[in-house]
């Protein structure tokens, strides 16, 4: 069996490559097209991408790819078997096109089906989050846990809203709602790598979202878990990072927060 630890230092220094690469299109003019009414690429998504495979392919030549930039439908649709980097080269696009900070490389190893290693960089904050299964959870090498919020009434809650936002206002503005009626506020930065990250190292309480990618998740799925927390889908069913529903907490307040969320009248 593959010792998926023995990867990460060798990971962390792709990754830290890539946040190089990535700050050098920070200081340039931005490239940007549309996918979408509000999805939207740019030059930098691409060759991220493009670094990261190559480097990655170096690092673990059997493995295979899911990468949000050349990812197709039917990638999405197929299961995951044996060892897949799981890629977001940029997460928080429409941030980076906006000169807001919070843009983030998400890098994971899927194998044995789980997610073995994670890797979140937040270049333009010079963070680095990263998990190795079983090892817990690091920012710039120091270790993180969740926090240890005990209510929602002192919870700092985090979501996101999908690019299908205007087809689904219903359930987002009533679970909106009830979290700013029930918590000590909601903070919505824009990058769900992010966002899982911070829940990882106890800024945030609890973090949800619909319609993610796995590209979206999957790193940040382990940086919650090894830090003490827990992840599932919002009705508190069993999570997977194909599934797009993603509720990720402290653990403590993670059956409070389903009930508020399932209650809500969409």
């Amino acid at each position: 069996m593959t010792d998926h630890a023995l990867l990460l230092p060798q990971a962390i220094d792709v990754v830290r490559e890539a946040g190089q690469m990535l700050m050098r299109y920070w200081h340039a003019p931005r490239e940007i097209h549309h996918k979408g009414r509000i999805d939207l690429v740019t030059t930098a998504d691409l060759a991220l991408e493009k670094l990261l495979k190559e480097r990655l392919s170096d690092l673990l030549p059997e493995a295979a790819f899911l990468a949000e930039e050349s990812a197709s439908a039917e990638d999405l649709r197929k299961s995951l078997n044996g060892p897949t980097w799981i890629i977001d080269p940029l997460d928080g696009t429409t941030n980076f096109a906006h000169g807001f900070p919070f843009v983030a490389i998400s890098v994971a190893l899927w194998d044995d089906s789980d997610v073995q290693l994670g890797l979140v960089h937040l270049p333009v904050l010079q963070e680095l989050f990263h998990a190795a299964k079983g090892q817990g959870t690091h920012l710039n090498d120091v270790p993180v846990q969740v926090s240890k919020i005990l209510d929602l009434e002192n919870s700092l809650v985090a979501t996101g809203f999908p690019y299908s936002v205007r087809e689904q206002l219903p359930p987002i503005l009533g679970w909106m709602e009830t979290m700013l009626s029930l918590t000590q506020g909601i903070r919505r930065p824009g990058s769900a790598a992010s966002d899982l990250a911070y829940v990882a190292c106890g800024r945030f309480d609890a973090f949800y979202e619909i319609n993610l990618k796995p590209w979206d998740m999957a790193a940040g799925w382990l940086l919650v878990r090894e830090a003490g927390g827990m992840v599932t889908q919002i009705d508190g069913s069993e999570f997977h990072p194909r599934i797009p529903s993603l509720l990720a907490s402290n653990a403590q307040i993670h059956a409070a927060m389903v009930e508020a969320l399932g209650r809500t009248d969409n």
